[in-house]
């Protein structure tokens, strides 16, 4: 399985290569991937903060990403997005790009009633054993009426970089998630939970909520709690523009 990833993700980055754009951003939920993926010629702005929300031991920063995604296929059932994080955590500026890719199909592209298939990678870094997190995935995606959308994957990363507390290699993992529009109130208002299995730091339960401010603009205001219970949990703001 892990070579069938492994596979998938360089036949991704190929592909965005030859496009002409250097890899994506990931749509995703609250933390993990989705398997929504942007629309053809949309250009997507996403600016995230995570800030601690508890006094802890070591010194650990807000964390800010600026990103940029764009929908690269004019088709409806197989699509493609691509783009680049800035993302600078020690606030010395080294290293700060970070690059993605998804390629995948929406629900009832391949037959009726078909769930969505998306497989991609992010975190894709620049500094050999540093940023280079390298994680690729695969998910599986449904909607269920009145319940929402179930999403279920898993994900391989940099056994050099995804490490435990410890030290040791911890690059593995399921994703699950749920969402859904909370029409009952609001069609402008969406929720969502997700898991991403292991601890090491990208390993969490998260969950928050949406509000579609304008047809292009939302904000998301989450919550993070890791598996390793020596990070501290974060509260997260996401805004979302598409242009």
């Amino acid at each position: 399985m892990k070579k069938i990833f492994s596979s998938l993700a360089v036949s991704i980055i190929a592909l965005v290569l030859f496009s002409g754009i250097a890899n994506a951003t990931p749509s995703t939920q609250i933390w993990i991937p989705s398997t929504d993926i942007q629309a053809y010629k949309t250009v997507h702005f996403g600016l995230d903060s995570y800030m601690k929300t508890e006094e802890g031991v070591t010194d650990e920063p807000t964390v800010t990403n600026v990103g940029l995604t764009v929908g690269l296929l004019p088709f409806e059932k197989i699509q493609l997005e691509a783009g680049i994080d800035y993302r600078d955590i020690s606030g010395d500026h080294k290293y700060p790009l970070l690059f993605n890719a998804k390629l995948g199909v929406p629900e009832g592209a391949v037959f009726k009633d078909s769930p969505a298939l998306a497989v991609g990678g992010y975190d894709l870094g620049t500094e050999s054993n540093v940023t280079n997190s390298n994680l690729v995935y695969g998910l599986v995606a449904k909607t269920i009426d009145k319940i929402g959308r179930l999403s279920v994957g898993y994900y391989y990363g940099n056994d050099k970089v995804l490490l435990d507390i410890n030290d040791n290699k911890d690059n593995d993992g399921i994703l699950v998630s749920w969402d859904r529009t909370i029409s009952e109130i609001s069609d402008k208002l969406w929720a969502a939970i997700d898991y991403q299995g292991g601890e090491n730091v990208y390993g969490a339960l998260s969950f928050g909520a949406a509000w579609k401010f304008a047809p292009n603009v939302g904000v998301i205001f989450g919550y993070d709690i890791y598996n390793e219970t020596s990070y501290r949990p974060t509260a997260t703001i996401q805004l979302d523009i598409d242009f």
